[in-house]
């Protein structure tokens, strides 16, 4: 009953800042919780709160919800590592279910002709697997339920629809045990599984704009010798992937040409670029407004926690009209919230350089900004040598200089193993001579070890360590050694005729050369040095990092799709003739679906049936699907075509040319506005979408933050 009074309680007064009802002076959130030593509890009630809060603002979350002791515990360990992880396991895992249940991907290929007969599950083993997800999602939503409330449940329809596909999937799996595992389509029982992936990554109604910009948005064919069957006079199409109309009709008459270019013009080059403009013009605005909507969320729980702190200090310690937080307290409340130590130190020393001072709300809230800095730790000291000769040579092995001349020596290892590629491209294994690359190889690996000596000796080894550029290059010259010691000790030192004979799949010589292309990864160290490199490269990495919400709209669609066409194709692709393995096919057509060998390119499983989708999102060839499908199952299977195409093809790849495109522009026109926040040249930001565009959002008013906290469901404030 103390928790639930806890929240009753303002947790704002007009003496403590608030823009409200009249409250008696000092009025706090958590001021009447009872039992144990009243002022301890309060205080600690307090602390949590705020730590809380500073945990919602770190990672964009809403604040809307319980605030009382036990459900704050119950918060925290929901968004713990460890419960997220057995979050994440068991969408992945029901997920996966899709390979194993009938019709089973467990085969070797998905040929028609050569596939053999996939394992069945026994019954009632993926639906134990199944029962036990469907407790673990049902305990999620339970517990999100639970922690914003029933008033906020009601209103959000991510949760209700997320409670919705929990019912339908239970009710799936009892109909699917009472018919002792024969249902009609054993497959409809993974038909709901994608849209719990929804669910996680929409966790409330805020966080739904990304999913809104997904909204917005004839010749006779001969057999050839050994083989099947090729069109010489169409070599050229097939080699281009796409079926020629133009040269046919042009061909009887020049007029027709007049057609095909007009129609390319406004079709391909202003209708569907046009298409393009659309979409990213609709996906800049979404995603101005979902950044918007993080950096809002950043603000008021960073203001939160502030008005919970500053309500803390008691009418005797300061003066009434002195508003802010206590340095020490701040410092007391990090220690609980949920942040890595070499951010916590940075913050800590950040909030000791004000001294005494109170923190005002302004202050308070620049502290967020140090959560987002990448915190650049320092290098190892390196070791002192006492002879000049050895500080010379300490000087010279540690300078940049020395690493160009190793990024020197890599290109030229590059260099002669292509031109001994190309050169050795038309000659068989038997008659190549490697001396003359076996002597290059060896020279270059006892360089390699040589460079590797020389910075342990110029940094130490914790220091040489501490690059992640020098442990991979470590790692390369390990194997490259282990390998060219390999080979001596088998084929001896190199000698005019020198041939390393083939002992198995790839020779040990073989297997160097191979190793020696991974050089290519030291050229990476250059980037930085480069800015339009470095744009690239950071635009990649920044993808990467940030695709949750665009990678699982992708999941999720490839899955739909992929269980509809389990469901509308599953067994309309037969294997030719009656049984044989080897088609008879010399009368197909060419470039035709039984031509090409597209028997793998199927829906009689899951695994097949993505294949099979990303083909078609790719455009390899895509006309031979549809014509196929319409000749084995209807015409009407353009439908499903057309749609995937659209869906993908159109709609999700302009939404990721949008995205690259925002993220490298503004990237390229504000290359130094990160720098210039943190202040510090050798401070850089971590790689969230929302930093690249934070100088162009609009900073929430104080009065909307207070108005918006006036109004949470959990912990009122006075009016």
């Amino acid at each position: 009953m103390a928790d639930l009074r806890a929240e009753s309680e303002p947790l704002l007064s007009r003496a403590r800042g608030g823009r409200g009802r009249d409250c008696p002076a000092g009025s706090a959130a958590c001021r009447s919780v009872r039992g144990g030593p009243g002022a301890r509890s309060r205080r600690d009630l307090c602390f949590d709160q705020a730590a809380v809060f500073i945990e919602d603002a770190i990672q964009y979350r809403s604040i809307n919800h319980r605030m009382d002791a036990r459900s704050m515990g119950l918060y925290r360990l929901y968004y713990s590592n460890v419960s997220q992880w057995i979050l994440s396991f068991t969408i992945f895992l029901i997920l996966f279910l899709a390979f194993i249940e009938t019709p089973s991907s467990l085969t070797s290929t998905a040929d028609v002709r050569y596939r053999s007969a996939p394992w069945d599950p026994p019954c009632g083993l993926t639906e134990s697997v199944e029962v036990l997800c469907l407790l673990v999602f049902a305990a999620d939503v339970s517990v999100k339920s639970y922690l914003v409330g029933w008033a906020q449940f009601r209103m959000n329809l991510w949760l209700l629809a997320y409670l919705g596909v929990l019912v339908v999937s239970l009710m799936d799996w009892i109909v699917s045990l009472s018919l002792v595992c024969q249902e009609a389509a054993p497959e409809d029982s993974e038909a709901f599984a994608p849209l719990l992936l929804d669910a996680e990554l929409v966790p409330d109604e805020e966080d739904a704009q990304v999913y809104q910009v997904f909204a917005a948005g004839n010749g006779q064919c001969s057999p050839a010798a050994g083989g099947p069957p090729v069109c010489l006079h169409r070599v050229r199409d097939a080699a281009l992937r796409r079926r020629e109309v133009m040269t046919p009709a042009y061909s009887k008459n020049r007029a027709y040409a007049i057609f095909f270019i007009v129609f390319t013009l406004i079709g391909s080059l202003f209708l569907m670029n046009l298409l393009t403009a659309i979409i990213y013009n609709q996906f800049r605005g979404y995603l101005m407004k979902s950044f918007q909507t993080s950096l809002f969320r950043r603000r008021l729980g960073a203001r939160a926690a502030y008005e919970v702190l500053s309500s803390m200090i008691a009418e005797g310690e300061a003066h009434p009209q002195e508003v802010g937080v206590k340095p020490q307290d701040f410092l007391q409340v990090l220690q609980k919230v949920q942040l890595d130590n070499s951010h916590k130190q940075t913050i800590m020393e950040k909030v000791r350089s004000y001294g005494g001072d109170l923190l005002s709300a302004d202050e308070f809230q620049k502290l967020f900004n140090e959560f987002d800095k990448r915190v650049i730790k320092e290098p190892p000291p390196r070791p002192e040598y006492l002879s000049p000769f050895l500080q010379s040579a300490q000087f010279f092995f540690s300078h940049r200089y020395f690493d160009y001349l190793g990024n020197l020596i890599a290109l030229g290892n590059l260099l002669s193993i292509s031109v001994f590629l190309v050169v050795d491209a038309d000659v068989l294994p038997e008659d190549r001579d490697d001396f003359v690359l076996g002597i290059l190889n060896c020279v270059f690996v006892l360089y390699y070890l040589l460079e590797l000596l020389l910075k342990v000796f110029a940094l130490g080894l914790p220091g040489y360590l501490a690059y992640s550029s020098n442990v991979f290059d470590a790692l390369l010259t390990i194997v490259l050694l282990v390998l060219e010691i390999s080979t001596l000790a088998v084929y001896r030192f190199p000698h005019p005729g020198w041939k390393p004979e083939m002992l198995g799949l790839l020779s040990l010589w073989d297997m160097a050369r191979l190793v020696n292309m991974l050089i290519v990864f030291r050229f990476l160290r250059i980037i930085p040095s480069m800015k339009l490199m470095a744009v690239v490269a950071s635009t990649i990495l920044d993808l990467i990092r940030n695709m949750r919400a665009f990678g699982g709209i992708l999941v999720v669609v490839y899955y739909i799709f992929a269980i509809m066409g389990i469901n509308l194709f599953r067994g309309v692709i037969v294997a030719p003739g009656n049984g044989s393995l080897a088609p008879d096919n010399s009368s197909a057509t060419c470039g035709s679906f039984e031509q090409l060998e597209y028997w793998a390119n199927n829906f009689d499983d899951f695994a097949a049936a993505l294949i099979t989708l990303w083909n078609v999102m790719v455009v390899n060839n895509w006309q031979v699907f549809l014509d196929a499908y319409r000749r084995y199952s209807g015409p009407w299977s353009k439908i499903y075509f057309v749609l995937w195409w659209l869906v993908s093809s159109v709609i999700w790849v302009n939404l990721f040319l949008a995205l690259i495109l925002e993220n490298f522009l503004h990237k390229w026109d504000r290359c130094s506005h990160l720098q210039s926040l943190a202040g510090d040249s050798d401070t850089t930001y971590q790689g969230r979408v929302e930093l690249l565009f934070r100088d162009v959002l609009e900073e929430p008013a104080e009065e909307e933050l207070m108005e918006k906290l006036s109004h949470h469901p959990h912990l009122p404030l006075c009016r």
